[in-house]
């Protein structure tokens, strides 16, 4: 009797025998994902180029991984050692968004600090901030005018945070609001760990003309417990050129204008 074959699946259902894989083991090379589901590298590569694209999987070196929880973020200190050419790349980036005589909010975070020293030749720029790095960074630029919002201190990230901060940042009118993050993606958007930076962060966007979330792909793929905005609320999301280009169609898919940098 002639051994009976079980029908090929459709992409589909290969799909999510792939994500069911992932979801227990977490991470998979290409080599261990042709061997669990009997196809080709070619194949393999394809459906990971889809299941990135939807958000669901973010590719890596050889491989595939699941999206991973965020479950608390590294102080300011951390935050300073690393990734030094892209945090400079993306600042540079942002800080060409910037014209004089605007109002403009730089988000607590390394990143958006850099830019301090690519702004302090405007003229009639007004800096609001929660970062109390970036004040003092910008005290030796007195023909600045600085706004800090106050608030609740988190003396970790050396920033204010909570329901003060953000009722400051309501009462006023910004023309560009610049937001870090230390997790995002496509299905989530962006995301904290930390319930008290929510509010924060939602205030700035709802109170400016332009939001432009600056975010290095590291930090793409993962995701924290509370959720700040959809990708698609951003109008710019300024990130760096490693970032994948599956993940890459799927920021511009949203309709949201995406900027890699080159480090």
């Amino acid at each position: 009797m002639a051994e009976e074959h079980s029908p090929p699946l459709i992409p589909d259902q290969r799909r999510e025998q792939l994500l069911k894989h992932l979801r227990r083991d977490g991470v998979l090379s290409v080599q261990q994902i042709t061997q669990l589901l009997g196809v080709s590298h070619m194949t393999v590569r394809r459906d990971i180029a889809e299941l990135e694209r939807q958000g669901l999987v973010f590719s890596v070196p050889g491989g595939a991984r699941i999206a991973s929880h965020l479950q608390s973020e590294p102080s300011h200190q951390a935050k300073t050692l690393i990734e030094q050419p892209e945090k400079q790349a993306m600042a540079a980036r942002a800080a060409e968004l910037v014209r004089d005589g605007m109002t403009v909010y730089l988000d607590a975070g390394t990143t958006l600090l850099a830019m301090v020293p690519l702004l302090v030749h405007h003229t009639s720029l007004t800096v609001v901030t929660n970062d109390f790095t970036t004040v003092d960074a910008l005290m030796a630029a007195p023909h600045l005018d600085i706004i800090h919002v106050g608030g609740q201190v988190e003396p970790s990230n050396r920033s204010s945070v909570g329901r003060l901060a953000a009722t400051v940042l309501r009462q006023l009118a910004l023309d560009m609001a610049f937001i870090s993050t230390s997790s995002w993606d496509l299905l989530r958007g962006v995301t904290t760990p930390s319930e008290p930076k929510v509010e924060v962060k939602q205030a700035a966007m709802e109170c400016t003309g332009s939001s432009v979330l600056v975010a290095g792909s590291s930090k793409f793929g993962t995701f924290g417990k509370y959720r700040v905005a959809p990708l698609n609320a951003f109008d710019t999301i300024i990130s760096d050129s490693a970032l994948a280009d599956a993940a890459a169609e799927g920021v511009r898919a949203s309709g949201t204008e995406l900027h890699l940098v080159n480090t």
